[in-house]
Protein backbone atom coordinates (compact mmCIF):
# COMPACT_ATOMS: atom_id res chain seq x y z
CA UNK A 1 0.00 0.00 0.00
CA UNK A 2 0.57 3.48 -0.62
CA UNK A 3 2.01 5.70 2.64
CA UNK A 4 1.70 8.97 3.45
CA UNK A 5 3.03 11.64 5.54
CA UNK A 6 1.76 11.34 9.47
CA UNK A 7 0.71 15.29 9.05
CA UNK A 8 -2.32 15.85 8.26
CA UNK A 9 -3.24 17.16 4.04
CA UNK A 10 -3.25 20.94 3.20
CA UNK A 11 -5.94 22.69 1.66
CA UNK A 12 -4.75 24.13 -1.27
CA UNK A 13 -5.98 27.43 -2.19
CA UNK A 14 -7.15 27.81 -5.86
CA UNK A 15 -5.04 30.33 -7.16
CA UNK A 16 -1.71 31.54 -9.11
CA UNK A 17 1.00 31.77 -7.26
CA UNK A 18 1.20 35.98 -7.47
CA UNK A 19 -1.73 35.79 -5.89
CA UNK A 20 -0.86 33.70 -2.95
CA UNK A 21 2.27 35.46 -2.15
CA UNK A 22 1.23 39.43 -3.37
CA UNK A 23 -2.74 39.61 -3.21
CA UNK A 24 -2.74 39.55 0.79
CA UNK A 25 0.00 41.97 2.18
CA UNK A 26 -1.51 43.96 4.76
CA UNK A 27 -1.05 47.60 5.93
CA UNK A 28 2.07 46.58 7.80
CA UNK A 29 2.93 44.08 5.74
CA UNK A 30 4.34 46.48 2.71
CA UNK A 31 6.27 47.86 4.66
CA UNK A 32 8.29 44.75 5.90
CA UNK A 33 11.83 44.17 4.11
CA UNK A 34 11.21 41.28 0.99
CA UNK A 35 14.45 41.16 0.03
CA UNK A 36 17.89 42.49 1.54
CA UNK A 37 20.96 42.62 -1.05
CA UNK A 38 23.68 41.00 0.57
CA UNK A 39 26.74 42.86 -0.76
CA UNK A 40 25.33 45.94 -0.50
CA UNK A 41 22.63 45.82 2.29
CA UNK A 42 19.85 47.90 0.08
CA UNK A 43 16.34 46.67 0.88
CA UNK A 44 13.00 46.35 -0.60
CA UNK A 45 9.69 46.41 0.96
CA UNK A 46 7.01 44.19 0.18
CA UNK A 47 5.15 46.96 -1.04
CA UNK A 48 8.13 48.15 -3.43
CA UNK A 49 8.21 44.39 -4.70
CA UNK A 50 4.60 43.89 -5.77
CA UNK A 51 4.97 47.79 -7.18
CA UNK A 52 7.81 46.43 -9.36
CA UNK A 53 6.13 43.30 -10.16
CA UNK A 54 2.89 44.66 -11.39
CA UNK A 55 5.49 47.50 -13.39
CA UNK A 56 7.23 44.69 -15.01
CA UNK A 57 4.30 42.65 -16.38
CA UNK A 58 2.71 45.86 -17.69
CA UNK A 59 6.11 46.50 -19.22
CA UNK A 60 6.30 43.12 -20.87
CA UNK A 61 2.59 42.91 -21.79
CA UNK A 62 3.46 46.16 -23.92
CA UNK A 63 6.09 44.11 -25.72
CA UNK A 64 3.53 41.57 -26.83
CA UNK A 65 4.41 39.06 -24.37
CA UNK A 66 0.75 37.16 -23.76
CA UNK A 67 -0.83 34.58 -22.04
CA UNK A 68 0.52 31.06 -22.56
CA UNK A 69 4.32 32.92 -23.82
CA UNK A 70 7.72 31.77 -22.22
CA UNK A 71 10.35 34.41 -21.11
CA UNK A 72 13.67 33.24 -20.31
CA UNK A 73 14.94 34.73 -17.19
CA UNK A 74 19.02 34.29 -16.72
CA UNK A 75 20.07 35.86 -13.63
CA UNK A 76 22.00 35.08 -10.50
CA UNK A 77 20.48 35.93 -6.79
CA UNK A 78 19.62 39.36 -7.30
CA UNK A 79 16.75 41.54 -5.73
CA UNK A 80 16.09 42.41 -9.15
CA UNK A 81 15.14 38.68 -9.79
CA UNK A 82 12.33 38.64 -7.85
CA UNK A 83 10.38 41.21 -9.92
CA UNK A 84 11.80 40.37 -12.77
CA UNK A 85 10.86 36.53 -12.21
CA UNK A 86 6.80 37.14 -11.00
CA UNK A 87 6.20 39.93 -13.21
CA UNK A 88 6.83 37.45 -16.22
CA UNK A 89 4.17 35.63 -14.42
CA UNK A 90 1.64 38.13 -13.64
CA UNK A 91 2.36 38.70 -17.25
CA UNK A 92 0.17 35.28 -17.56
CA UNK A 93 3.72 34.10 -19.52
CA UNK A 94 6.05 31.25 -18.58
CA UNK A 95 8.96 31.69 -16.66
CA UNK A 96 12.17 29.64 -18.27
CA UNK A 97 15.00 29.62 -15.44
CA UNK A 98 18.41 29.51 -17.44
CA UNK A 99 21.42 28.88 -14.91
CA UNK A 100 23.68 31.52 -14.54
CA UNK A 101 26.38 29.23 -15.62
CA UNK A 102 25.06 28.42 -18.46
CA UNK A 103 27.52 28.69 -21.86
CA UNK A 104 25.87 30.62 -24.80
CA UNK A 105 25.27 26.77 -26.22
CA UNK A 106 23.41 26.35 -23.28
CA UNK A 107 21.08 29.69 -23.88
CA UNK A 108 20.96 28.83 -27.24
CA UNK A 109 19.76 25.24 -26.81
CA UNK A 110 17.42 26.30 -24.15
CA UNK A 111 16.08 29.22 -26.16
CA UNK A 112 14.81 27.67 -28.86
CA UNK A 113 13.69 24.48 -27.06
CA UNK A 114 11.13 26.57 -24.71
CA UNK A 115 10.41 28.81 -27.86
CA UNK A 116 11.08 31.71 -25.44
CA UNK A 117 9.85 35.06 -27.08
CA UNK A 118 12.42 37.49 -24.71
CA UNK A 119 15.48 36.99 -22.91
CA UNK A 120 15.92 38.26 -19.49
CA UNK A 121 19.73 38.63 -17.92
CA UNK A 122 22.11 40.97 -16.23
CA UNK A 123 25.12 42.35 -17.34
CA UNK A 124 27.74 39.77 -15.72
CA UNK A 125 25.84 37.08 -17.93
CA UNK A 126 25.48 39.17 -20.83
CA UNK A 127 28.47 37.62 -22.99
CA UNK A 128 26.50 34.19 -22.99
CA UNK A 129 23.17 35.42 -22.87
CA UNK A 130 24.10 37.18 -26.07
CA UNK A 131 25.48 34.47 -27.86
CA UNK A 132 22.30 31.91 -26.94
CA UNK A 133 19.74 34.83 -28.15
CA UNK A 134 22.16 35.35 -31.65
CA UNK A 135 22.50 31.89 -32.13
CA UNK A 136 18.42 31.13 -31.31
CA UNK A 137 17.03 34.05 -33.43
CA UNK A 138 16.24 36.69 -30.89
CA UNK A 139 17.12 40.18 -31.84
CA UNK A 140 18.90 42.64 -29.20
CA UNK A 141 15.68 44.63 -28.63
CA UNK A 142 14.05 41.31 -27.56
CA UNK A 143 17.33 41.14 -24.23
CA UNK A 144 16.63 43.15 -21.43
CA UNK A 145 19.41 43.73 -19.06
CA UNK A 146 18.47 44.27 -15.80
CA UNK A 147 20.95 46.01 -14.75
CA UNK A 148 21.67 47.96 -18.03
CA UNK A 149 23.66 47.50 -20.63
CA UNK A 150 24.47 49.41 -24.27
CA UNK A 151 21.72 48.93 -26.79
CA UNK A 152 19.52 46.84 -24.24
CA UNK A 153 16.52 47.89 -22.51
CA UNK A 154 17.02 47.33 -18.60
CA UNK A 155 15.04 46.68 -15.13
CA UNK A 156 14.90 50.37 -14.77
CA UNK A 157 13.55 51.13 -18.10
CA UNK A 158 10.87 48.53 -17.70
CA UNK A 159 9.27 50.12 -14.67
CA UNK A 160 9.35 53.81 -15.72
CA UNK A 161 6.86 53.39 -17.61
CA UNK A 162 4.82 52.61 -15.05
CA UNK A 163 2.07 50.70 -16.47
CA UNK A 164 -0.21 48.33 -15.13
CA UNK A 165 -0.19 45.05 -14.67
CA UNK A 166 -2.43 43.38 -17.60
CA UNK A 167 -5.91 42.02 -16.92
CA UNK A 168 -5.24 37.99 -17.78
CA UNK A 169 -7.47 34.85 -17.01
CA UNK A 170 -5.25 32.29 -15.66
CA UNK A 171 -6.44 29.28 -14.21
CA UNK A 172 -4.05 27.57 -12.14
CA UNK A 173 -3.96 24.01 -12.42
CA UNK A 174 -3.90 24.25 -16.09
CA UNK A 175 -1.36 26.96 -16.45
CA UNK A 176 2.43 26.59 -17.35
CA UNK A 177 4.36 29.23 -14.47
CA UNK A 178 7.42 27.79 -14.28
CA UNK A 179 9.62 26.05 -17.09
CA UNK A 180 12.70 24.41 -15.76
CA UNK A 181 15.25 22.24 -17.26
CA UNK A 182 16.33 19.08 -15.78
CA UNK A 183 17.58 15.83 -17.26
CA UNK A 184 15.16 14.01 -15.18
CA UNK A 185 16.40 10.31 -14.22
CA UNK A 186 18.59 10.33 -17.92
CA UNK A 187 19.48 11.87 -20.80
CA UNK A 188 19.30 15.78 -21.85
CA UNK A 189 17.95 18.38 -20.08
CA UNK A 190 13.98 18.74 -20.73
CA UNK A 191 11.43 20.95 -20.11
CA UNK A 192 9.58 20.59 -16.78
CA UNK A 193 6.11 21.77 -16.70
CA UNK A 194 5.18 23.20 -13.81
CA UNK A 195 1.87 24.77 -12.93
CA UNK A 196 0.64 27.66 -10.97
CA UNK A 197 -1.14 24.98 -8.62
CA UNK A 198 2.29 22.73 -8.67
CA UNK A 199 3.97 25.69 -7.54
CA UNK A 200 1.17 27.24 -4.87
CA UNK A 201 0.78 23.04 -3.71
CA UNK A 202 4.41 22.88 -2.96
CA UNK A 203 4.97 26.01 -0.20
CA UNK A 204 1.81 24.80 1.49
CA UNK A 205 2.85 21.54 1.94
CA UNK A 206 6.48 22.62 2.81
CA UNK A 207 5.37 25.75 5.12
CA UNK A 208 4.40 23.99 8.49
CA UNK A 209 7.41 21.36 8.26
CA UNK A 210 10.25 23.96 7.52
CA UNK A 211 8.89 26.99 9.78
CA UNK A 212 9.84 30.15 8.59
CA UNK A 213 8.10 33.03 10.32
CA UNK A 214 7.79 36.56 9.40
CA UNK A 215 10.33 37.68 11.84
CA UNK A 216 12.91 35.40 9.92
CA UNK A 217 15.93 36.78 7.60
CA UNK A 218 16.68 33.54 5.27
CA UNK A 219 20.16 33.97 3.30
CA UNK A 220 19.41 32.80 -0.29
CA UNK A 221 22.45 31.44 -2.08
CA UNK A 222 21.14 28.53 -3.13
CA UNK A 223 20.09 29.72 -6.84
CA UNK A 224 16.76 30.65 -7.46
CA UNK A 225 16.68 29.69 -11.21
CA UNK A 226 17.03 25.99 -9.74
CA UNK A 227 13.46 24.82 -8.21
CA UNK A 228 15.09 24.48 -4.89
CA UNK A 229 15.98 28.04 -4.53
CA UNK A 230 12.86 28.75 -6.58
CA UNK A 231 10.33 27.52 -3.94
CA UNK A 232 11.85 27.26 -1.08
CA UNK A 233 13.47 30.60 -0.98
CA UNK A 234 12.05 32.70 -3.23
CA UNK A 235 8.02 31.82 -2.98
CA UNK A 236 8.35 30.58 0.50
CA UNK A 237 10.10 32.94 2.35
CA UNK A 238 8.09 35.75 0.94
CA UNK A 239 4.50 33.12 1.39
CA UNK A 240 5.65 33.79 5.34
CA UNK A 241 6.56 37.56 4.59
CA UNK A 242 10.35 36.95 5.94
CA UNK A 243 13.28 38.87 4.70
CA UNK A 244 15.61 37.48 2.05
CA UNK A 245 19.05 37.83 1.84
CA UNK A 246 20.29 37.31 -1.45
CA UNK A 247 23.72 36.34 -2.34
CA UNK A 248 25.05 36.11 -6.26
CA UNK A 249 27.25 33.30 -6.19
CA UNK A 250 28.63 31.75 -3.23
CA UNK A 251 32.17 32.40 -1.27
CA UNK A 252 32.64 31.02 1.87
CA UNK A 253 34.29 34.18 3.48
CA UNK A 254 31.13 36.39 2.39
CA UNK A 255 28.45 33.57 3.24
CA UNK A 256 29.63 34.17 6.80
CA UNK A 257 30.05 37.91 6.98
CA UNK A 258 25.98 38.37 5.61
CA UNK A 259 24.66 35.72 7.66
CA UNK A 260 26.46 37.52 10.74
CA UNK A 261 26.09 41.39 9.57
CA UNK A 262 21.78 40.43 8.44
CA UNK A 263 21.32 38.26 11.35
CA UNK A 264 19.93 35.25 9.26
CA UNK A 265 17.80 32.67 10.80
CA UNK A 266 17.89 29.91 7.59
CA UNK A 267 20.32 28.77 5.80
CA UNK A 268 19.32 26.74 3.14
CA UNK A 269 22.08 24.59 1.77
CA UNK A 270 23.66 21.90 -0.69
CA UNK A 271 25.73 19.63 0.70
CA UNK A 272 29.38 21.10 0.11
CA UNK A 273 28.42 24.31 1.84
CA UNK A 274 27.50 21.54 5.08
CA UNK A 275 31.07 20.34 5.12
CA UNK A 276 32.47 23.88 4.97
CA UNK A 277 30.59 24.62 7.94
CA UNK A 278 31.18 21.53 9.88
CA UNK A 279 34.87 21.82 8.84
CA UNK A 280 36.49 25.07 7.77
CA UNK A 281 38.51 26.92 10.40
CA UNK A 282 37.11 29.99 8.75
CA UNK A 283 33.52 29.31 10.74
CA UNK A 284 35.10 30.25 13.86
CA UNK A 285 36.10 33.90 13.45
CA UNK A 286 31.88 34.77 12.20
CA UNK A 287 28.95 35.27 15.44
CA UNK A 288 26.66 32.77 13.44
CA UNK A 289 24.33 32.50 16.94
CA UNK A 290 21.40 34.08 15.04
CA UNK A 291 21.30 30.64 12.94
CA UNK A 292 18.43 28.68 14.45
CA UNK A 293 17.71 26.12 11.29
CA UNK A 294 19.91 24.61 8.36
CA UNK A 295 17.85 22.40 5.69
CA UNK A 296 20.60 20.78 3.44
CA UNK A 297 19.14 19.82 0.02
CA UNK A 298 19.97 18.97 -3.55
CA UNK A 299 22.20 16.11 -2.76
CA UNK A 300 22.67 13.64 -0.25
CA UNK A 301 24.11 14.77 2.87
CA UNK A 302 26.07 12.53 5.06
CA UNK A 303 24.55 12.10 8.76
CA UNK A 304 27.64 12.78 10.67
CA UNK A 305 28.31 15.91 8.50
CA UNK A 306 25.18 17.32 9.03
CA UNK A 307 25.33 16.44 12.91
CA UNK A 308 28.79 18.48 13.09
CA UNK A 309 27.30 21.46 11.74
CA UNK A 310 24.22 21.06 14.53
CA UNK A 311 26.87 20.94 16.73
CA UNK A 312 29.39 23.60 15.96
CA UNK A 313 25.86 26.05 15.36
CA UNK A 314 24.12 25.23 18.40
CA UNK A 315 21.40 24.67 15.73
CA UNK A 316 18.70 22.20 14.03
CA UNK A 317 19.71 20.41 10.65
CA UNK A 318 17.65 18.43 8.48
CA UNK A 319 17.43 17.33 5.22
CA UNK A 320 15.01 16.41 2.41
CA UNK A 321 14.32 14.81 -1.10
CA UNK A 322 12.81 16.43 -4.30
CA UNK A 323 13.22 16.64 -7.83
CA UNK A 324 12.80 19.30 -10.35
CA UNK A 325 9.70 17.13 -11.60
CA UNK A 326 8.47 17.62 -7.93
CA UNK A 327 8.15 21.46 -7.60
CA UNK A 328 10.65 20.28 -5.74
CA UNK A 329 10.03 19.04 -1.94
CA UNK A 330 8.75 15.78 -1.78
CA UNK A 331 10.04 14.52 1.84
CA UNK A 332 11.35 16.70 4.50
CA UNK A 333 12.42 15.96 8.17
CA UNK A 334 10.62 18.72 9.91
CA UNK A 335 12.01 21.06 12.54
CA UNK A 336 10.29 19.81 14.98
CA UNK A 337 11.20 16.24 14.63
CA UNK A 338 14.47 15.55 17.12
CA UNK A 339 13.25 11.54 16.64
CA UNK A 340 14.22 11.52 12.64
CA UNK A 341 17.54 10.43 11.33
CA UNK A 342 19.53 12.88 9.70
CA UNK A 343 20.94 10.23 7.57
CA UNK A 344 17.29 9.75 6.34
CA UNK A 345 15.32 12.23 4.29
CA UNK A 346 12.25 11.90 6.60
CA UNK A 347 9.11 11.44 5.37
CA UNK A 348 6.46 12.57 2.90
CA UNK A 349 5.50 16.17 3.31
CA UNK A 350 1.53 16.46 3.06
CA UNK A 351 -0.78 15.63 0.15
CA UNK A 352 2.04 13.12 -0.86
CA UNK A 353 1.69 9.54 -1.65
CA UNK A 354 4.73 7.84 -1.79
CA UNK A 355 5.18 3.88 -3.04
CA UNK A 356 8.33 2.05 -3.38
CA UNK A 357 9.14 -1.25 -5.95
CA UNK A 358 11.60 -3.79 -7.27
CA UNK A 359 12.88 -2.20 -9.93
CA UNK A 360 13.55 -5.12 -12.07
CA UNK A 361 9.62 -6.41 -11.60
CA UNK A 362 7.48 -3.62 -10.45
CA UNK A 363 6.38 -5.37 -7.48
CA UNK A 364 5.42 -3.20 -4.44
CA UNK A 365 7.64 -3.50 -1.58
CA UNK A 366 5.95 -3.19 1.57
CA UNK A 367 7.22 -1.25 4.46
CA UNK A 368 8.18 -3.70 7.30
CA UNK A 369 6.97 -4.46 10.81
CA UNK A 370 10.20 -3.73 12.22
CA UNK A 371 13.55 -2.59 10.76
CA UNK A 372 13.86 -1.41 7.21
CA UNK A 373 12.41 -2.68 4.00
CA UNK A 374 13.92 -4.02 0.99
CA UNK A 375 15.40 -1.56 -1.13
CA UNK A 376 12.75 -0.32 -4.30
CA UNK A 377 12.79 2.74 -6.56
CA UNK A 378 10.49 5.10 -4.95
CA UNK A 379 7.45 6.34 -6.62
CA UNK A 380 5.74 9.70 -5.82
CA UNK A 381 2.30 11.01 -6.51
CA UNK A 382 0.65 14.12 -5.30
CA UNK A 383 -0.28 18.28 -6.34
CA UNK A 384 3.19 19.41 -6.64
CA UNK A 385 4.15 16.24 -9.29
CA UNK A 386 5.03 17.90 -12.99
CA UNK A 387 2.46 17.94 -15.94
CA UNK A 388 5.23 16.10 -18.13
CA UNK A 389 8.14 17.04 -19.91
CA UNK A 390 8.10 19.71 -22.54
CA UNK A 391 6.98 18.36 -26.19
CA UNK A 392 8.41 15.06 -25.17
CA UNK A 393 5.93 12.59 -24.42
CA UNK A 394 7.83 9.76 -24.70
CA UNK A 395 10.24 11.35 -21.95
CA UNK A 396 7.43 11.94 -19.43
CA UNK A 397 5.87 8.30 -20.27
CA UNK A 398 9.34 7.06 -19.30
CA UNK A 399 8.87 8.91 -15.68
CA UNK A 400 5.03 9.66 -14.98
CA UNK A 401 2.61 6.42 -15.22
CA UNK A 402 -0.83 6.26 -16.57
CA UNK A 403 -1.21 6.40 -12.68
CA UNK A 404 0.31 9.61 -11.72
CA UNK A 405 2.74 8.07 -9.88
CA UNK A 406 6.41 9.58 -10.76
CA UNK A 407 9.00 7.33 -11.10
CA UNK A 408 12.42 9.03 -9.42
CA UNK A 409 14.97 6.71 -10.19
CA UNK A 410 16.09 6.90 -6.82
CA UNK A 411 16.82 3.25 -4.74
CA UNK A 412 15.38 3.92 -1.20
CA UNK A 413 14.52 2.17 2.14
CA UNK A 414 12.02 2.89 4.44
CA UNK A 415 10.75 2.02 8.25
CA UNK A 416 7.71 1.34 9.22
CA UNK A 417 6.66 4.85 9.74
CA UNK A 418 7.35 6.16 6.39
CA UNK A 419 10.86 7.96 7.05
CA UNK A 420 12.84 7.14 3.49
CA UNK A 421 16.77 6.46 3.05
CA UNK A 422 18.06 7.24 -0.11
CA UNK A 423 20.79 4.39 -0.50
CA UNK A 424 21.60 4.28 -4.32
CA UNK A 425 20.51 5.56 -7.81
CA UNK A 426 19.04 3.69 -10.59
CA UNK A 427 18.96 6.51 -12.82
CA UNK A 428 22.41 7.63 -14.69
CA UNK A 429 22.80 11.34 -13.44
CA UNK A 430 25.73 12.54 -11.76
CA UNK A 431 25.28 15.56 -8.91
CA UNK A 432 28.07 18.05 -9.05
CA UNK A 433 27.60 19.83 -5.86
CA UNK A 434 24.15 19.93 -6.21
CA UNK A 435 23.97 20.08 -10.24
CA UNK A 436 22.64 17.69 -12.49
CA UNK A 437 25.23 16.63 -15.28
CA UNK A 438 24.01 14.04 -17.83
CA UNK A 439 26.52 11.66 -18.62
CA UNK A 440 24.59 11.26 -22.34
CA UNK A 441 25.35 14.75 -22.95
CA UNK A 442 29.05 14.71 -22.10
CA UNK A 443 29.13 11.44 -24.12
CA UNK A 444 27.61 13.34 -26.77
CA UNK A 445 29.94 16.13 -26.94
CA UNK A 446 33.33 13.94 -26.34
CA UNK A 447 32.35 12.15 -29.99
CA UNK A 448 32.87 15.15 -31.46
CA UNK A 449 36.06 15.26 -31.18
CA UNK A 450 37.98 13.80 -34.29
CA UNK A 451 40.49 11.70 -31.98
CA UNK A 452 37.79 10.09 -30.20
CA UNK A 453 36.41 7.04 -31.42
CA UNK A 454 34.37 6.18 -28.44
CA UNK A 455 33.53 6.98 -25.26
CA UNK A 456 31.09 6.67 -21.62
CA UNK A 457 31.03 8.99 -18.66
CA UNK A 458 29.96 8.23 -15.12
CA UNK A 459 30.21 8.84 -11.76
CA UNK A 460 33.56 8.87 -9.74
CA UNK A 461 34.06 10.58 -6.33
CA UNK A 462 36.99 13.11 -5.36
CA UNK A 463 39.42 13.42 -2.44
CA UNK A 464 36.49 15.15 -0.61
CA UNK A 465 33.85 12.51 -1.80
CA UNK A 466 32.17 14.55 -3.94
CA UNK A 467 30.50 13.02 -7.12
CA UNK A 468 32.09 14.08 -10.22
CA UNK A 469 32.37 13.02 -14.25
CA UNK A 470 34.63 10.68 -15.04
CA UNK A 471 35.28 10.03 -18.74
CA UNK A 472 36.11 6.65 -19.73
CA UNK A 473 37.45 7.20 -23.86
CA UNK A 474 38.87 4.94 -26.39
CA UNK A 475 40.90 6.85 -28.89
CA UNK A 476 41.04 6.87 -32.35
CA UNK A 477 43.76 4.51 -34.36
CA UNK A 478 47.18 6.63 -34.31
CA UNK A 479 45.40 9.50 -32.16
CA UNK A 480 47.78 10.68 -29.18
CA UNK A 481 45.34 11.63 -26.40
CA UNK A 482 46.20 13.12 -23.47
CA UNK A 483 43.73 13.22 -20.34
CA UNK A 484 44.39 17.07 -20.14
CA UNK A 485 43.42 17.25 -23.86
CA UNK A 486 40.10 15.53 -23.13
CA UNK A 487 39.50 17.78 -19.85
CA UNK A 488 40.19 21.00 -22.00
CA UNK A 489 38.08 20.31 -25.06
CA UNK A 490 34.92 19.79 -22.20
CA UNK A 491 35.51 22.68 -20.39
CA UNK A 492 35.59 24.83 -23.66
CA UNK A 493 31.37 23.88 -24.34
CA UNK A 494 30.08 23.39 -21.10
CA UNK A 495 29.26 25.40 -17.74
CA UNK A 496 32.02 24.68 -15.06
CA UNK A 497 29.51 22.16 -13.21
CA UNK A 498 29.74 19.79 -16.51
CA UNK A 499 33.66 19.70 -16.75
CA UNK A 500 35.05 16.28 -16.90
CA UNK A 501 37.21 15.76 -13.51
CA UNK A 502 38.79 12.64 -14.34
CA UNK A 503 39.66 10.70 -18.10
CA UNK A 504 40.88 7.00 -18.28
CA UNK A 505 41.50 5.59 -21.70
CA UNK A 506 40.68 1.99 -22.57
CA UNK A 507 40.06 -0.42 -25.61
CA UNK A 508 36.93 -0.85 -25.46
CA UNK A 509 33.47 0.63 -23.79
CA UNK A 510 31.73 -2.19 -22.42
CA UNK A 511 28.15 -2.07 -24.01
CA UNK A 512 24.97 -4.41 -23.82
CA UNK A 513 23.74 -6.36 -26.97
CA UNK A 514 21.38 -4.00 -27.07
CA UNK A 515 24.21 -1.43 -27.56
CA UNK A 516 23.75 -0.18 -23.96
CA UNK A 517 26.18 1.29 -21.93
CA UNK A 518 27.31 -0.88 -19.41
CA UNK A 519 28.46 1.69 -16.77
CA UNK A 520 28.52 -0.73 -14.04
CA UNK A 521 31.17 -2.23 -15.59
CA UNK A 522 32.96 0.66 -15.72
CA UNK A 523 32.32 1.12 -12.17
CA UNK A 524 33.51 -2.31 -10.89
CA UNK A 525 36.54 -1.96 -13.55
CA UNK A 526 37.52 1.32 -11.13
CA UNK A 527 36.03 0.65 -7.97
CA UNK A 528 34.34 3.85 -8.63
CA UNK A 529 30.91 4.24 -6.61
CA UNK A 530 28.22 6.74 -7.45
Amino acid sequence: MPFRSPLPDVEIPDVTLYDLLFAGLSGAELERPATVDGPSGAVTTYGALRGQVDAVAGALAARGVRPGDVVALHSPNVPAFAAAFHGILRAGATATTVNALATGEDVARQLADSGATLLVTVSPLLAAATAGADAAGLPADRVVVLDGADGHESLHDLLAEGLPAPDVTIYPATHLAVLPYSSGTTGRSKGVMLTHRNLVANVVQSDGMIGVSPQDRVLAVLPFFHIYGMTVLLNLAMYNRAALVTMPRFDLGEFLRITQDERCTHLFIAPPIAVALAKHPLVDRYDLSSVRVVISGAAPLDGEIGGAVARRLGCVVRQGYGMTETSPVALLIPVTADDVPLSSVGFPVPNVECMIVDPATGAEVPLPASGVSDPGELLVRGPNVMVGYLANPEATADTLDADGWLHTGDIVTATPDGVVTVVDRLKELIKYKGYQVAPAELESLLLTHPGIADTAVVASRDAEGEEVPKAFVVTQEGVDLTADDVVVFVAEHVAPYKKVREVVFIDVVPKSASGKILRKDLRDLTGVQA
